[in-house]
């Protein structure tokens, strides 16, 4: 017997695919890589890339980590759990401020406010 859960569950899992499949082709474009090209860079076949990209295959976790390395793109951004396209380089710097110290930190974020509500005020002029 089929549940309300395990209805809510398949078509969470259908919107996810389709968003997925349609983020993979998306990323791939803004790139300018064929679908093959794409298959270079995460070491899988062409046709598997195909598959993603109509939803008819949905890649492990280790392929996707490659597809969002390739991409330059957070993993939750690929696969839909995030809108916001946060790049490698900013998530490398914010990987090295977690590193480091409290006072330090304070030291940055202090000057991130101060240069973002800069930015806002300019817009505003």
């Amino acid at each position: 017997m089929t549940t309300f859960v395990q209805i809510v569950n398949l078509n969470t899992l259908k919107w996810r695919k389709m968003d997925l499949s349609s983020r993979i082709t998306e990323l791939r474009k803004q790139k300018g890589w064929s679908q093959s090209e794409l298959a270079k860079q995460i070491n899988v076949s062409r046709e598997i890339v195909g598959r993603y990209e109509r939803g008819d295959a949905v890649p492990s976790i280790d392929i996707a980590k490659r597809m969002a390395d390739a991409f330059e793109v957070s993993l939750d951004y690929l696969v839909g759990a995030s809108e916001k396209q946060v790049n490698k380089e900013m998530l490398n710097r914010i990987e090295e401020v977690d590193k480091m110290k409290p006072e330090e930190k304070k030291m940055i974020y202090t000057f991130l406010d101060a240069f973002i509500t800069k930015t806002k005020l300019q817009t505003l002029l």
